[in-house]
């Protein structure tokens, strides 16, 4: 994603229509699962981000798009940790994802720092909850400044490690007080989590294997010389509407704001200053760039696996043109995606990992002979990179069609 001029919208009196199949042509191939992509750097820009709440799930959104070896664990690894290609962002709708390190500072300055005073008024609020002092913005401020320097210190630490460095980050405090979800937190990780949204630290290497959720933090300055760039808020939202829409268009108003996490005025306004060209999805007003009104190339058939939380699955509001009937079965009652199985852009199961490291898949359509071959081909792939790999379904509940095939 690079900075643009933008335009005006496009105005044209007959939108051109855009049926399913062309729809689910463009998702194939510019979601690289039809059209595979050389590297995870290249699989993150197609798709804007991927998906890192989950940390196994941009690993196996890689591996779905990749030839064998380019999209291993140890390719993933360079490119987030090595040649810090991909860096993760608390970013749109408060989720984690991996994104580019040309496209970080468009994100951060149109989701992150947003989500970064929201979470720290939060923060501010749940410190006037416990009294650690009689101005606790100002007293916050004070000790983010310590863990920075601390961090810098340090080199990289854990949120436990930096906590160690000063009082004050240990200070326990009452998440959610009053809730079903109460519950308690050092202040060192949150403060982490509102720094890391700031765009002033970053997520480095886990502690263990690629599938931890236990991350080590350093600065920003000491990640990338300089630290990340500052962009223009109105520019950042205008380049990411052209990277999403260069993806997931055509789409409507309501998919991207969905998407963004943005208030419907925000998107309105950020659509403005993009040139776009009305399409029809079949009665339904949808947009795409004005440069990409060319009808999308049917590709080869293609299969695919991808993991829960898949940045495909979960990239539009209205997903019934590749989802069908099958939600009920695939999302957890939350609405997050469990894994799914694709053929030719659209959605026909889902699988999961047995106990034992096997790959098992339901289809829930027919899909005729040869696709069911390659489909099987994948999963007993898939369970071989896996190896002994469990995966588990942080952050979420398990669909019942994942609950079944898990064996309960």
């Amino acid at each position: 994603m690079t900075l643009q001029n933008v335009g005006m919208r496009a105005q044209s009196s007959t939108p051109r229509r855009i049926d399913v199949a062309e729809r689910r042509a463009r998702l194939g191939r510019r979601h690289r699962l039809a059209l595979p992509a050389p590297g995870p750097t290249e699989v993150a820009r197609a798709l804007v981000a991927l998906h890192g709440t989950d940390p196994t799930t941009s690993y196996l959104s890689v591996w779905a798009r990749t030839p064998q070896g380019d999209g291993d664990v140890a390719a993933v690894e360079r490119a987030l940790y090595e040649e810090r290609s991909l860096l993760r962002l608390l970013a749109m709708r408060r989720t984690v994802f991996a994104v580019t390190r040309d496209s970080a500072p468009v994100v951060l300055a149109a989701c992150s720092r947003e989500v970064a005073g929201r979470e720290r008024r939060k923060l501010v609020g749940w410190l006037t909850d416990t009294g650690v002092a009689a101005d606790p913005d100002g007293w916050l401020a004070t000790v983010e400044q310590v863990a920075l320097e601390a961090l810098a210190g340090l080199g990289e630490a854990t949120a436990a490690q930096l906590g160690e460095c000063d009082p004050r980050l240990r200070t326990e405090i009452t998440l959610g007080r009053g809730t079903a979800n109460e519950g308690s937190a050092r202040l060192a990780s949150r403060v982490l989590l509102v720094l890391a949204a700031q765009g002033r630290v970053v997520r480095g290497r886990p502690l263990g294997s690629w599938t931890s959720t236990q991350f080590t933090w350093t600065t920003a300055g000491a990640w990338f010389d300089g630290g990340l760039p500052e962009v223009d808020v109105p520019e950042a939202e205008a380049e990411l509407v052209r990277a999403w829409l260069t993806a997931f268009g055509p789409a409507t108003v309501d998919d991207l704001r969905w998407w963004t996490g943005w208030t419907q005025t925000r998107t309105r306004t950020a659509l403005a200053r993009v040139a776009t060209a009305s399409v029809d999805l079949d009665g339904v007003p949808a947009l795409v760039l004005a440069d990409d009104v060319e009808v999308e190339p049917e590709p080869e058939p293609w299969v695919a696996l991808l993991p829960a939380l898949d940045p495909t699955t979960m990239g539009w509001a209205a997903r019934e043109f590749y989802l069908g009937a099958h939600a009920p079965a695939l999302f957890d009652r939350t609405g997050n995606a469990s894994a799914t199985v694709w053929v030719d852009g659209r959605v026909v199961g889902g699988w999961a990992q047995r106990a034992d490291g096997e790959v098992v898949v339901r289809l829930l359509e027919d899909v005729g002979h040869d696709a069911v071959r390659s489909v099987e081909k994948r999963a007993a792939e898939l369970t071989t990179h896996l190896g002994p790999v469990r995966l588990s379904a942080r952050g979420r509940t398990m669909s019942p069609l994942e609950k079944e095939l898990r064996g309960g």
